[in-house]
């Protein structure tokens, strides 16, 4: 382990596990990792058994080199071994599921027709054909979308080698058996499998009849694995590859003029010709956009570029920026838009010649003509006014409720971590600095009854606070000194926050006023536009717009409950639009009085549709949560934001928009969308209709442009580019199916259809949907099968999993859920971007107890080495075991009742040897030195760096001391609970209905029982 003494183990900051993918580079995104104690080695402790791992390391075969001839390298296939292992794993995966009646289609070699040799017809692949693209570069290989290099089709670049039988990821479920005088506890019985049926002879039996065995079932965390494993050691190049790694999966992207798929993802990369053959497969057709989503480590920045006065280049009929598929024509003087078609004449200042291939001489030098993402900086007609630095302002809650749980210091304590970083006392890192944008200001307004003004002037000694009684007609009583520069004014800040809650500890007021604060941090806003970042503890019953207590919890599960899901109050209706018009945001910090109602649908309007965010605290407890609320509030003010911003999504002819789905205001549809403030972590829905067939010979071309002014005041317009190719055999375009895209655009339209449709009918139409798809293709594509077999398309083998995720999720699941953490979860699925939502819908599990030696550490190229996840079932939960347990929003961290005390203690250091030492409230593990200690903060600091805007800190659920275990219990989605069958019985489920389906006996209008059949899948346009 000498090696490995260079990594010092950092308490903050997040580790990378890419690298750049290049060989002759040094790499120097090595990630912070923990060194190895000096002589202790775990696998001699009795706290674990360690069984030697296979799949420990990283196979060679995929240490591609990145050629770094020209701007589109073509990468060599890893020696070997071809890059697509899909065929030889969906067959070896199909003779085994055939036994159990479960297969995967096999896709086939593709057979080469004569016309495949002209350059138009791309059937392998759906990259943008050489026409399509303003020439070819200038590296000699004209041919580089139609693929030579490229993997064969059908099967993911990631495959690993055959998995046979007796390399199964999983070991034995190591659960004592069953014995009459232990009775199984709720979990287990949850999780057990049924028996299977005397069968005689080997004959496959139909699953609908037979016992499906869950070892062969598709699991979701080998679909990570691998791919993760693939993408340590190789980028990913946008053009050359056609699928995009799952969307749990870091990974460095290499932009060849086809934006990253971390900033679109269309759910087909190959389009069908027609709406016809798009109903074939019951997919939508979509995309899911992340217009400001951060970059990996060993990405190049978005490049800014600067037109003048003049602004970038626009196709004068469609009004498209100009982009890598523009053509040049007539020597360089018309460009041909790739949008309408319409040829331009180039402006005399943006003139460049042609060559002989028709490409411009000068554009290994134009970025917009290189790149798929790029930031235009626009001139002055884009501007509804003069653009200054983003403008914070923090609205505290003080009323009593905030005070008397730790709620308000938490909250001010954040704000000062957000601001000046951890210790705002020390003035040992070179005097006073701000951690926000160069140009932007703070400003701060308490209120409980009343509002509280503060003058931050830098010369003044402490803040003056002026009171504002008059919540009827609020006015700002401050012109100088409400926003300030946070550096310059440091001292005032700091001493004001360290403050209030001593100053408001003695006045308890137990209401708060919350519209008329709005009202008049909005007119503080109005003239700049900002940002809002509000805290709030208690049901806003004083004053104008007071709240009442609408959920009584009589009306759950009934039709009327959808009325509890949306807002039908005026006062915050209003706000809420004319904050968007004044290019306002906000997002809401909501601390539930022990786990009461907050009326979230009509506070948390406010933040969705000026395109803010909720965090929502449901039983806030001040030591446990202070940590996470500190994160959060940092997270919110560092990362990227824009606020005044418009959204245009511009589609090539033959296409149009038919919905937009997300947290943001449309007041007509044809209009751009309008956000008062946009960030990293948001995600906007985009589903497209035919208005004719398509042509072939072309690509399909999609161009997202958000106008917006960033945190440092320069007004820009993120331009966003995607291509997909078009092929009159819709077989093909199966083969090109975004999982992630696909579940996340039905997800999003399922979240906006809650407030019409009541849950009964949504669930229904989820499951109608799910059929609809595997129907299709199997009645469509997969030829000679046997009937009884559930035949699943590669591309959307887990796909089952993540709709039923969908259905246990707290948005949507049966039975009795608190309104305020329903409609919580629907806005956040509207907003939450492709890799939130997959761990949203199926949680990542790591065993703790058995982790190889390795594990958790950098390996000899200095990639972070992470353990297999496990499924989310109890099946797989070993006696004695940890586990941690992260969805994206909490991490649990799950101790058996059996554990090992060396493991507790090796974890959380001597003297805690049982359950019962450990403090219920922990929410971040010690820095100790030992060998396990190192290891799962590093794997922790690694789930930290690979989520959203929620922050990552534990939670202990000990079994059977903690409530928390509930929840863990909650997260087997794999397991019969949330009121929704288990894994095996959907499948089973679901294939019995593929099967009436086929048989033309599946009832399509059944009045009784699925009225979200009439909403759904083939028979009207996607959810009529």
């Amino acid at each position: 382990m000498s090696e490995f003494a260079q990594y010092q183990s950092m308490g903050t900051g997040s580790a990378d596990p890419n690298g750049t993918g290049r060989k002759d580079a040094p790499n120097q995104w090595r990630p912070p990792v923990a060194a190895s104690p000096a002589g202790y080695q775990q696998n001699g402790s009795p706290a674990v058994g360690n069984a030697p791992n296979q799949y420990a390391g990283t196979p060679s075969q995929y240490n591609a080199p990145m050629q770094q001839g020209s701007y589109f390298p073509p990468q060599a296939s890893p020696s070997g071994q071809p890059p697509y292992q899909g065929e030889q794993d969906v067959n070896n995966l199909a003779s085994q599921m055939g036994a159990v009646g479960l297969g995967v289609s096999n896709p086939g070699q593709p057979r080469h027709k004569k016309k495949d040799r002209h350059a138009y017809h791309n059937l392998e692949g759906p990259g943008g054909n050489s026409q399509a693209f303003n020439g070819t570069p200038q590296s000699g290989t004209p041919t580089q979308f139609l693929n030579q290099n490229s993997p064969q089709v059908g099967g993911p670049q990631w495959q690993e080698p055959q998995i046979t039988p007796a390399m199964s990821q999983f070991p034995a479920p190591a659960n004592t058996l069953f014995s009459p005088s232990n009775q199984a506890s709720p979990a287990q019985y949850a999780a057990r499998t049924p028996a299977a049926p005397y069968q005689g002879g080997g004959t496959p039996v139909g699953s609908a009849q037979g016992r499906v065995d869950p070892e062969q079932i598709p699991s979701v965390p080998r679909s990570r694995d691998a791919p993760a494993k693939y993408y340590l050691e190789n980028i990913y190049p946008t053009m050359e590859h056609h699928l995009p790694p799952p969307a749990t999966v870091p990974f460095v992207a290499f932009d060849q003029g086809n934006s990253s798929p971390k900033y679109a993802r269309l759910t087909l990369n190959n389009i069908p010709i027609s709406a016809d053959a798009l109903a074939a497969t019951a997919l939508p057709l979509g995309l899911v956009l992340q217009p400001l989503a951060p970059l990996q480590e060993g990405e190049q920045p978005i490049p800014v570029l600067d037109f003048g006065d003049a602004g970038p280049p626009r196709c004068r009929r469609c009004r498209a920026y100009i982009n890598p598929f523009m053509q040049f024509k007539s020597g360089g003087n018309v460009y041909v838009c790739n949008m309408c078609t319409y040829p331009n004449d180039t402006p005399g200042e943006y003139f460049a010649p042609t060559d002989q291939t028709g490409v411009r001489t000068d554009r290994l030098q134009r970025p917009e003509l290189m790149l798929g993402t790029v930031d235009y900086t626009v001139p002055k007609e884009y501007w509804s006014r003069e653009p200054v630095g983003l403008r914070w302002l923090f609205l505290i809650d003080v009323s009593a409720e905030s005070v008397n749980r730790g709620f308000l210091d938490g909250f001010c304590e954040g704000i000062m971590s957000a601001l000046y970083g951890e210790s705002p006392e020390g003035e040992d890192d070179g005097g006073a600095t701000s951690k926000l944008a160069k140009g932007a200001k703070v400003g701060i307004v308490t209120f409980d009854k009343e509002m509280h003004f503060y003058n931050l002037s830098p010369n003044l000694q402490s803040a003056q606070m002026l009171v504002m009684p008059d919540l009827e007609d609020p006015f700002v009583p401050l012109s100088e000194g409400m926003f300030v520069d946070p550096a310059e004014s440091k001292a005032v800040i700091t001493s004001l926050l360290t403050q209030l809650p001593s100053m408001f500890s003695e006045v308890k007021n137990p209401e708060p006023a919350l519209l008329p604060t709005l009202n008049s941090a909005l007119n503080a806003l109005a003239a700049t536009g900002g940002k809002i970042v509000c805290s709030l503890a208690a049901l806003p019953t004083w004053g104008p717009g007071r709240l009442f207590l609408r959920d009584d919890g009589n009306v759950h599960n009934t039709d009327a409950e959808k009325k509890l899901l949306k807002t039908e109050h005026p006062g915050f209706v209003k706000i809420a639009e004319k904050m968007v018009q004044s290019g306002v945001g906000i997002d809401f910090f909501l601390a539930a009085p022990s786990g009461g109602y907050l009326d979230i649908a009509t506070i948390g309007h406010v933040s969705a549709i000026t395109g803010g965010e909720v965090f929502y605290y449901p039983n806030f407890h001040s030591p446990r949560d202070t940590l996470k609320l500190s994160k959060e509030i940092k997270h919110t003010v560092t990362r990227m934001t824009g606020y005044q911003a418009l959204m245009k999504v511009r589609c090539s002819n033959g296409l149009q928009v038919s919905a937009y789905h997300g947290n943001f205001y449309h007041h007509t549809f044809g209009a751009d969308l309008e956000f008062g403030v946009i960030d990293a972590d948001k995600a906007v829905g985009v589903l497209f209709s035919y208005d004719g067939k398509l042509d072939p010979k072309l690509d399909a071309h999609f161009q997202s442009a958000l106008l917006y002014t960033t945190a440092s005041g320069e007004r820009r317009v993120r331009c966003t580019n995607i291509v997909a190719s078009v092929s009159p055999n819709t077989g093909e375009c199966m083969k090109f199916v975004d999982q992630d895209a696909v579940v996340s655009i039905i997800a999003k339209e399922a979240a906006a259809r809650m407030t019409e449709k009541n849950l009964k009918e949504i669930r229904g139409a989820l499951t109608e949907k799910t059929v609809d798809i595997l129907a299709g293709y199997r009645k469509n594509f997969t030829g000679n099968s046997p009937p009884g077999q559930l035949v699943l398309p590669e591309n959307l083998k887990e796909f089952s999993m993540y709709i039923l995720g969908l259905i246990k999720s707290r948005a949507f699941k049966g039975g009795k859920e608190p309104t305020d953490r329903r409609v919580h979860d629907m806005r956040m699925i509207k907003s939450m971007g492709a890799l939130e939502m997959s761990l949203y819908l199926y949680p990542r599990i790591i065993s703790l107890h058995d982790l190889e030696e390795t594990d958790g550490f950098a390996n000899e190229k200095g990639h972070l080495v992470m353990p297999q996840g496990v499924r989310a079932s109890f099946s797989k939960v070993e006696e004695g075991g940890a586990y941690i347990v992260d969805n994206g929003q909490t991490c649990l961290l799950w101790l058996h009742a059996q554990v090992s005390p060396n493991l507790l203690e090796d974890l959380f250091g001597p003297g805690f040897n049982s359950l019962k030492a450990l403090d219920p409230f922990l929410s971040a593990l010690p820095v100790l030195e030992t060998h396990l200690n190192a290891q799962v903060r590093n794997i922790l600091q690694y789930l930290e760096g690979t989520r959203s805007s929620k922050a990552l800190t534990i939670q202990l659920a000990r079994q059977g001391l903690d409530g928390a275990e509930y929840e863990f219990a909650r997260l087997l989605y794999e397991d019969r609970n949330n009121e929704a069958q288990s894994y095996v019985d959907w499948l089973v489920h679901v294939h019995r209905h593929i099967q009436l389906e086929l048989a033309g006996q599946r009832k399509k209008e059944d009045t009784s029982d699925s009225v979200g059949s009439t909403f759904v899948g083939l028979r009207t346009p996607y959810w009529g």
